[in-house]
């Protein structure tokens, strides 16, 4: 989980933003995501499939845990960085992606075969071509949304890119524990996504010097709608 620890100054530059951090809990009581079935990663005959999902059977509520991204809505001083998604064993790596806008990332091929990324998203749609191992291309990513991104070449392959709006951005871990560094005090809305679940909001207040405690209890029920609880 990438951490990012901000001093924010006025606008005389003379004095640090009174700031303070979020501080959470994911909560997920069932497995929401189907195993991932990919092509093998020895054996580049195309149709040959084999169960990559090991991780998600192994401890499947942890696994889910670790694709939930969180983020603060509005609009914030952003950071853009420059990441790497790898194609890797015909897969994305990571499958979960979190960035603030304005952000780079490289899709270098690491497999001995051709691939090829594109996305039809509505945030930032493109088609990089096919290329070889050893070979990357760059996209830069502008505006805040979801971008999923496939392979041409290989359907079952696929990632989810979460551009948010500011720098106050994470993924949850193992355990379902996250926290966004140095907020400026206020109120806003945290937003937590999972790709099988969707969105969660909820309005939280930061005070000075204080932690704000936030949970998100993400079940799916029988018409596959989740909640959000808070407390402070």
């Amino acid at each position: 989980m990438r951490i990012l620890r901000v001093a924010l100054m006025t606008v005389g530059g003379l004095a640090a933003v009174q700031a303070a951090d979020i501080e959470g809990q994911i909560v997920i009581k069932h497995k929401l995501t189907r195993p991932t079935v990919t092509a093998a990663a020895l054996s580049y005959e195309r149709g040959v499939s084999v169960n990559l999902g090991a991780a998600q059977e192994e401890d499947p509520l942890a696994w889910e845990r670790e694709r939930v991204v969180i983020y603060l809505e509005g609009n914030l001083p952003s950071k853009p960085v420059t990441v790497t998604l790898e194609q890797k064993d015909r897969r994305f790596v990571s499958d979960t992606l979190v960035i603030p806008a304005g952000s780079t990332v490289s899709f270098p091929n690491l497999d001995p075969i051709f691939h090829n990324v594109f996305s039809l998203s509505k945030p930032k749609s493109f088609d990089l071509g096919s290329y070889p191992k050893d070979h990357t291309r760059t996209v830069t990513f502008s505006k805040p949304g979801v971008v999923f991104v496939h392979c041409h070449l290989h359907p079952n392959m696929a990632a989810a890119i979460v551009i948010s709006p500011n720098l106050w951005n994470t993924k949850a871990n193992a355990a379902g524990r996250f926290t966004l560094w140095g907020v400026p005090k206020g109120r806003y809305t945290i937003v937590a996504w999972h790709k099988a679940a969707g969105f969660f909001r909820q309005s939280i207040r930061v005070s000075e010097n204080r932690a704000t405690s936030v949970e998100f209890v993400i079940p799916i029920g029988e018409n596959g709608a989740g909640n959000a609880l808070a407390r402070r």
